[in-house]
């Protein structure tokens, strides 16, 4: 008996109507990446594992997934073990590669370079409801200039994709600077990426587990009742600034990070569709990041995770070489993004590239004669079928139900004789005779 067939977890196989609303989604978040001048770009699937370990910390690291060598060269690794055996990876983010390119090319680049990228990414995670081990981001980098409009710009774009998409959204906002800064007045700036870490799960294991993971990486009982207040913030950031402002008085580093986030607040202006909070816990893992560091989640559904996120990293061109590039990205979840817009039912009514009209077949001379009346509508730019065996009415019509059709187009004998199609309208059921040169009006409007 066959194995039935199956696919690795974490992954999914689309149909043509989820393709449809996932194109949808691309096509919605690339027009507004075009609007605001970024250009198009991809990168391999595979990059060379020395590229992309030490970008993630050293959680991301061990979701990497790693491509095994091949004949000869795998057989020499089994047997001295310090060769390794892989020597390529899947790309874990967007990010790192990008990086990777503008240092590979960067003769060839003008500056500031603004770019985005829709590919899928792969992480060695265990799947579960949001979650995917396969899926897609869609990004937009902006780098060689350090101005704070380039944040502005990036919120900006978000309130604009998610207005485009009809879904509310909370787009939260903090600085690395100032979590540095809060390690510098607990007294152990040293564990700045363990403190850093540990926050970022705050809303998924809650204040305790967070501080037993910080006192299990080194940091004292000191250090952690050091940054206490930052689980007390509350309200709006009119309200937390001159808060922070007095703790962190004697970090030089969060008051910079406080000025940055105010500015930003300012610049960006009302919204339309998303709001634009400070999060004082914060933190995104990423080592990479170093200034402005954003999250965004829906106001609607129960998915409740993060759809987007991004932020500024000064130092990560520097790991290939090329110093003094600093650069802020903002990445989109299209996966997390579809089961938003799924589970709220926010997707369009009808999306473009369906068939709009079926042409019915009775035998060889009708079918002679819906192939020419198939030509005229393709190329007034109708979406059209003819279907391809000469079959009972009823299965040609179950057809078009099944296919979320529109309209079918009966051509029978009598049709055939008076030059007229009878059309029926598949979703009121509405049926009526016109002439072919109506034809294409109708279906169009």
């Amino acid at each position: 008996m066959a194995t039935k067939p199956s696919i690795p977890k974490g992954t999914r196989d689309f149909s043509p109507t989820e393709m449809l609303r996932r194109k949808y989604i691309f096509s919605t978040i690339e027009r507004v990446f075009q609007k605001y001048g970024f250009l198009p770009l991809e990168t391999p699937a595979m990059e060379n594992l020395e590229t992309l370990t030490g970008k993630y910390g050293e959680e991301g690291d061990r979701l990497i997934f790693k491509v095994l060598k091949r004949g000869a060269e795998l057989e020499r690794a089994l047997e001295d073990r310090s060769k390794g055996l892989a020597a390529e990876a899947l790309r874990y983010d967007l990010t790192v590669p990008f990086a990777r390119y503008v240092v590979q090319h960067q003769h060839e680049i003008a500056f500031p370079f603004k770019r985005y990228q829709i590919q899928p990414v792969w992480r060695a995670d265990r799947p579960q409801k949001g979650r995917y081990r396969e899926f897609y981001q869609c990004d937009a980098d902006m780098i060689g200039s350090t101005s704070l409009i380039n944040e502005v710009e990036l919120v900006q774009l978000f309130d604009d994709v998610f207005t485009d998409l009809g879904l509310k959204v909370v787009v939260k906002i903090n600085d690395r600077k100032v979590l540095s800064g809060i390690a510098e007045v607990s007294g152990q700036p040293e564990k700045v990426v363990d403190i850093v870490t540990a926050i970022d799960k705050l809303d998924k294991i809650g204040r305790e587990k967070v501080e037993e993971e910080m006192r299990a990486k080194g940091v004292s009982d000191a250090a952690i009742q050091g940054i206490a207040p930052l689980f007390e913030l509350s309200g709006t950031w009119s309200e937390q600034r001159p808060v922070l402002e007095r703790w962190l008085a004697a970090s030089a580093t969060a008051q910079q990070g406080l000025k940055d986030l105010s500015f930003t607040f300012d610049a960006v202006g009302a919204m339309k569709s998303a709001v634009l909070e400070f999060d004082p816990t914060l933190a995104r893992g990423l080592d990479y990041y170093t200034g402005a560091i954003f999250e965004v989640k829906a106001l609607e559904g129960s998915l409740g995770s993060s759809i987007c996120g991004g932020g500024r990293y000064d130092d990560l061109t520097g790991v290939f070489g090329l110093k003094g590039m600093s650069g802020v990205g903002i990445s989109f979840g299209a996966d997390r993004i579809y089961d938003v817009l799924q589970e709220t039912g926010k997707f369009p009514a009808e999306l473009g590239g369906s068939t709009r009209v079926l042409i019915t077949n009775f035998g060889a001379a009708e079918a002679m004669h819906g192939l020419k009346l198939l030509r005229q509508l393709r190329e007034a730019g109708i979406a059209a079928e003819l279907y391809p065996d000469a079959v009972k009415l009823a299965k040609q019509f179950k057809y078009a139900n099944d296919k979320g059709i529109g309209y079918v187009a009966v051509i029978g004998e009598s049709e055939l004789q008076s030059g007229t199609v009878t059309l029926k309208d598949m979703r009121t059921g509405e049926q009526r005779s016109i002439s072919e040169a109506e034809l294409i009006a109708v279906v169009s409007s």
